[in-house]
C-alpha cells in the first residue's frame, strides 16, 4: 500500500500527455461491470423466438449508439462522432449476426450465453493477432458486446450522474462509449493504466477540454480508497495525495495556464506574424459548414484541410456525385469564399464501411487504402472528383491526394480529373477549369522524391501524423509502444526540412496540416525549418498566434539550429519545451 493510517505520502507516476490542463481531486475508480451472462436451455420451438430477441436487442443497440454519435455530434463535432461508425460497423457484421444465430440453434441455449461465446471466441481471435491496429478493434467489439448483452438484459450501465462532487475518473481504459456517457461537469480529469495519444477516448476528452494522462501503467493498483489524484496533462504526470508543496506548485501553473488564456482571447483579432513582422498562413482543419465558420472566427484564411471521408463514414455508404456535390457545396459556401482544400477519400486503415467488399489484411494502415483505394476504383473516384468540381464553380477550391508514394499516383488522378472535366462539359455543368491539385507527403516515399512529386503538384500538405508513424515503424494506436510514437525524432525533422526546402525552392505553396502544426511548441521548430503555413484545429489557433508574436525570426534560426544539433528527441523536445515557456513566463 502507499499510505498508512495516519498520513498517506504522494506518490508520482509518468505517462502519456493526452488531454493538456491540470485537475486535482478526490478519485473515482471507474470499472466495467461485465453483465452477468445468464445460461439456460431453449427447446426448439423457441429458438426462433431467441433470434428475435437478439435482432431486436440489436435493434435497441443501434439506436443507442445513434443517439450517442447525434449528441457528440452536436456537443464535440463530426471528427469525435465519427469514432461511433466503427461501433455500428459492428452491429452490422453479417459473420457475427449468422454465428450467434448458428450458435442458439446448434448449442439449444438462451441468447445471452451465444452472444457471450460468439463475442468472446471473436475477442479471442483478436488478442492472438500480432497485428495491433486489429487487435485496438477488440475494444469496440468489448464496448459493443457489454452494451448488447444489456439490452438483452434490460440492465444499464452506471455513469458519473450519482457523483456527490467533481472527482478525477481513474480505469483500466476508456472506451469511446464510457468517454460519451460521462457528465463532464462532473469529471475533473481522467488518468488511465492503458491507451496512447490518438485512441478515440482521448480524442474525445480532448475536445471536451477535461485535462487527461494515459498510459499510467499500474495507477489503478497504487489507489486506495480516500485517495486523491492531480493530473497534469502538460507533462503526462500523476500524482497520487500530493503534499501540500505539490499543489500549490501546480496551483501556481494552473493559474498561470488561465491567465494565459484570457491574454490569447484578448489578442485574438491580432494578425499572426512573428514578434519581426514575419507573416504567417494559418488554416483550419474542418468538416463541417460550424466547424468552418469556427474557424473563421478565430481569424483562419480558410479550411486547409476538409476530409471527405467523414461523409462516408457518416452514412456507412458510397453516398451519390449529386449528395457528395451537396456536402461539399455546403462547406464552400461556410468558407465564404476563403480557399478551401478539400482532401480526396480517405477510406481504409481505420475507416472501413460495411459491406466494403475487400480483404482482410494484416497491416490496413499501409494497405487497400486513400489514393491506392481510388485509383483501383476509377468510377467511385470520378464521382467524387465530379462533386468537387462542380463545388469549385462555387468558390475557391483546391484538390488534395492523400498518401501518394509515386507520382504515376498523381499523373493518374490528373488523367480522372480531365476525364471528369469532360463528363461535366457533356453536361454543361459549371467548374473550376484551373484548379489546383496538390499532394499529402505522408510517407517516406514522398520525402524522397519531392522533388519529383513537385513537377506534377500545384502545392504540398505534409500529414505529420502518418509521416510519424511510417518513418518510425510505430503504429500510432499500439499501447505498447505509443511512447515511441516521437514528432521530435531527428528523422522527423530532416525529413520536414528537405520537404521544406524542395517546395521553397520551387516556389510551391506547402502546409503543415498534422498535429504538430496545432501545438505551439513545434510552431518556431516548423518556421526555422522552412514553413510559413499551418492548419490545424480551430482551438489551436489562438494560441498559436498568440506565441508567434513572442519570438523573432533570429531566435527561430537559434531554436532550430540547437535542434539540428541533438541526437535525441527528449532533448529535441525539452528544447522547445523550454523556448516556449520562457516565452510564455514573459507575457503572463
Amino acid at each position: 500500500m502507499i499510505h498508512d493510517n495516519i498520513e498517506k505520502s504522494e506518490l508520482m507516476l509518468f505517462g502519456i500527455p493526452a488531454s493538456p490542463g491540470i485537475a486535482h481531486g478526490p478519485v473515482f475508480r471507474f470499472l466495467h461491470d461485465e453483465v452477468r451472462v445468464a445460461t439456460y436451455e431453449v427447446s426448439e420451438s423457441d429458438q426462433e423466438e431467441e433470434i428475435n430477441r437478439f435482432l431486436e436487442a440489436l435493434e435497441m443497440t443501434k439506436s443507442e449508439i445513434r443517439t450517442i454519435r447525434e449528441d457528440v455530434a452536436k456537443n464535440l463535432g463530426e471528427k469525435e462522432a465519427g469514432i461511433f461508425d466503427a461501433h455500428m460497423l459492428v452491429l452490422e457484421d453479417r459473420a457475427l449476426i449468422e454465428d450467434v444465430k448458428k450458435e442458439v440453434r446448434e448449442s439449444g441455449e438462451n441468447v445471452e450465453k451465444c452472444v457471450h461465446r460468439v463475442t468472446e471466441k471473436y475477442l479471442a481471435f483478436f488478442d492472438q493477432l500480432e497485428d495491433k491496429y486489429l487487435r485496438e478493434r477488440a475494444v469496440d467489439l468489448r464496448d459493443i458486446s457489454r452494451r448488447l448483452q444489456r439490452c438483452l438484459s434490460g440492465t444499464t450501465a452506471s455513469g458519473t450522474a450519482f457523483f456527490d462532487v467533481p472527482k478525477v475518473l481513474v480505469s483500466e481504459d476508456l472506451t469511446p462509449s464510457d468517454t460519451a456517457a460521462l457528465d463532464r461537469s462532473k469529471v475533473l480529469g481522467i488518468a488511465t493504466d492503458l491507451g496512447g495519444q490518438t485512441s478515440h477516448s482521448v480524442i474525445m476528452a480532448r475536445a471536451s477540454g477535461v485535462p487527461a494522462v494515459v498510459g499510467l501503467r499500474g495507477l489503478t493498483d497504487k489507489l486506495s480508497e480516500g485517495d486523491e489524484l492531480l493530473i497534469d496533462g502538460f507533462e503526462g504526470v500523476a500524482i497520487i495525495n500530493p503534499s501540500e508543496t505539490t499543489l500549490f506548485r501546480y496551483g501556481k501553473v494552473d493559474v498561470q495556464r488561465k491567465k494565459l488564456l484570457n491574454l490569447v482571447d484578448e489578442e485574438g483579432e491580432l494578425p499572426a506574424e512573428t514578434a519581426d513582422g514575419k507573416p504567417l498562413k494559418i488554416w483550419a482543419n474542418a468538416d463541417t459548414p460550424p466547424e468552418v465558420k469556427k474557424a473563421l472566427g478565430a481569424g483562419c484564411l480558410g479550411v486547409g484541410l476538409y476530409r471527405t471521408e467523414s461523409l462516408f463514414l457518416k452514412t456507412n455508404s458510397l453516398p451519390s456525385e449529386d449528395d457528395q456535390y451537396e456536402e461539399y457545396l455546403r462547406m464552400v459556401e461556410a468558407s465564404e469564399g476563403k480557399q478551401i482544400t478539400i482532401r480526396t477519400l480517405d477510406l481504409g486503415g481505420d475507416k472501413l464501411l460495411e459491406g466494403w467488399n475487400h480483404q482482410k489484411e494484416a497491416n490496413p494502415f499501409m494497405g487497400f487504402r486513400a489514393i491506392r483505394y481510388c485509383l483501383s476504383n476509377p468510377k467511385i473516384f470520378l464521382d467524387q472528383l465530379q462533386a468537387i468540381l462542380r463545388a469549385s464553380a462555387h468558390g475557391d477550391v483546391r484538390i488534395m491526394l492523400p498518401m501518394i508514394s509515386g507520382i504515376g499516383e498523381v499523373i493518374r488522378t490528373k488523367e480522372l480529373i480531365e476525364e471528369a472535366k469532360s463528363i461535366l462539359d457533356l453536361r454543361k455543368q459549371s467548374y473550376d477549369p484551373n484548379i489546383k491539385v496538390g499532394c499529402m507527403i505522408e510517407t517516406p516515399a514522398a520525402v524522397a522524391i519531392c522533388d519529383l512529386l513537385a513537377q506534377e503538384s500545384d502545392f504540398f500538405c505534409v500529414g505529420t501524423n502518418d509521416l510519424v508513424q511510417y518513418l518510425l515503424a510505430v503504429d500510432r494506436v499500439n499501447n505498447e509502444i505509443a511512447f515511441l510514437y516521437e514528432p521530435h525524432h531527428p528523422a522527423v525533422l530532416r525529413s520536414l526540412k528537405k520537404v521544406a526546402e524542395v517546395a521553397n525552392k520551387q516556389g510551391l505553396p506547402v502546409t503543415v496540416c498534422g498535429e504538430i502544426a496545432g501545438d505551439p511548441h513545434f510552431l518556431p521548430l516548423l518556421i526555422g525549418l522552412g514553413f510559413d503555413s499551418f492548419s490545424a484545429s480551430a482551438a489551436m489557433v489562438p494560441e498559436l498566434k498568440f506565441f508567434a508574436r513572442r519570438f523573432s525570426m533570429d531566435e527561430v534560426e537559434d531554436v532550430t539550429q540547437n535542434a539540428e544539433s541533438k541526437f535525441r528527441p527528449s532533448e529535441i523536445k525539452e528544447l522547445i519545451k523550454d523556448f516556449y515557456e520562457s516565452r510564455i513566463a514573459q507575457a503572463v
